[in-house]
Order: C-alpha cells, then sequence, then structure tokens
C-alpha cells in the first residue's frame, strides 16, 4: 500500500525558494508511487483558532467551517505531514502557524503513526532554530515521528535556491520516506 503524504507550504511567494524545496521533495516521493497532496495554506481560505474548546468536545472537529476542514481530513488520513515555510521573524510564517495552530482540533483523536518533516528556507541557519524548536516540541504532543529536517540557508528573497544541495537531499528525502 502507498504512503499519504500531505504538504503544507507556508510561504506566500509563489514559485519562490520554498515552493522549489516543496517540490523537490514531492518529486521525489511520487517518483517512489507515493500519494501526495499539496496544500498552499497561503491561498486557503482559514481563520485563527478561537480557543472555544469545541473540538475537545467532538473529537477532530472544529467550530469553524472553512478550508481548514479538508485539511483536518486529510491529516487523519496521511502517512506523513510535511511543512514547508520560509523563516518569517524566527518561526514558520504566519500563514503555516495558523494552519498548525488548527490542528488543535485533532488533540484526543485516534490516529494511525505518522511521520513529520520541516522544510524550511532561510537567511542563516540561526535565524530557523526557534522554528525548529517549535517543530520538535510539536511533534511528541501530536504523536508524530520526526522523519527529516531540511534547512536551506543563504536565502533572503532575492536569490533563488537553485543549485542548492538541499534540493537534492529533499528528492532523496521524499523517495525514502
Amino acid at each position: 500500500m502507498s504512503k499519504n503524504i500531505i504538504v503544507l507550504s507556508g510561504s506566500p511567494r509563489k514559485g519562490g525558494s520554498t515552493d522549489k524545496l516543496a517540490a523537490a521533495f514531492i518529486n521525489g516521493a511520487e517518483s517512489t508511487g507515493k500519494n501526495v497532496m499539496q496544500y498552499r495554506v497561503a491561498d486557503m481560505s482559514r481563520r485563527g483558532c478561537t480557543g472555544c474548546a469545541y473540538c475537545f468536545q467532538e473529537k477532530g472537529k472544529c467550530a469553524i467551517k472553512d478550508d481548514m476542514t479538508e485539511i483536518l481530513e486529510s491529516i487523519q488520513k496521511a502517512d506523513v505531514i510535511v511543512f514547508a515555510s520560509p523563516v518569517y521573524f524566527a518561526s514558520v510564517s504566519g500563514q503555516l502557524k495558523l494552519a498548525l495552530d488548527r490542528t488543535t482540533a485533532l488533540t484526543g483523536v485516534k490516529m494511525s503513526e505518522k511521520q513529520a518533516v520541516l522544510l524550511m528556507t532561510c537567511m542563516s541557519k540561526e535565524s530557523a532554530e526557534p522554528a525548529i524548536a517549535m517543530y520538535k516540541v510539536t511533534l511528541p504532543f501530536k504523536k508524530w515521528n520526526d522523519a527529516g529536517v531540511i534547512i536551506a540557508s543563504g536565502l533572503n528573497g532575492q536569490n533563488s535556491i537553485d543549485g542548492f544541495d538541499e534540493l537534492e537531499q529533499a528528492r532523496k528525502l521524499g523517495q525514502e520516506i
């Protein structure tokens, strides 16, 4: 049976370095027969978590009805969840953070074991450290297993990731996962 992978891409810049890094991972995964669904969360209609606790009563369901409903359903069915984001102010993009907050609705939902991957682009590896820490703290809370972290540094929105070794690393990780 083929693995189901979802990619939550948090970059608002279509075709930028984060999209290219995610595309390399997706290309590798699809080349070995895995099913991949990508969500560009920056292009979707979604609101922030309101802390209403509806999800604690209705396991896996959120009171807010927007595009996150589909993402929450996909996460429950996925074997692998990939988070792709540029580093903005020492964290993942606000678009991705908003989506991550909404996964609170899955707290307490029995799911199959899942792997998680973090793909990030940034100016310096040091600027990515807080986002990596957030990812690592999230994994045990969600009961997800870390399958890899790829950080492409030296990028600032003006230059391209083209030619970076991290593209090949992402493609290989997609194949191997």
